[in-house]
């Protein structure tokens, strides 16, 4: 490497380095509660109905419960 390309690097460096937010955020609480009072997320239709169907299959295939034991 050339002088001209580490000094290019050095600059580009310094450029990126300056333009992090040096601000330290040791409060956290303001953003807990803002996220408390987030609107909450809800379960999409496809989780309840994969979970119905899981529920079936183990109630009609009991045996199922140990092939679902054994994938996890």
């Amino acid at each position: 490497m050339t002088e001209d390309e580490d000094k290019e690097i050095q600059r580009l460096l310094k450029e990126v380095i300056r333009s992090v937010d040096r601000e330290l955020r040791l409060d956290v609480w303001p953003a807990m509660l803002r996220r408390l009072d987030a609107p909450r997320t809800l379960v999409p239709w496809y989780d309840w109905t994969l979970v119905g169907a899981l529920s079936c299959w183990l109630v009609f295939f009991p045996e199922g419960i140990l092939h679902l034991l054994y994938h996890l």
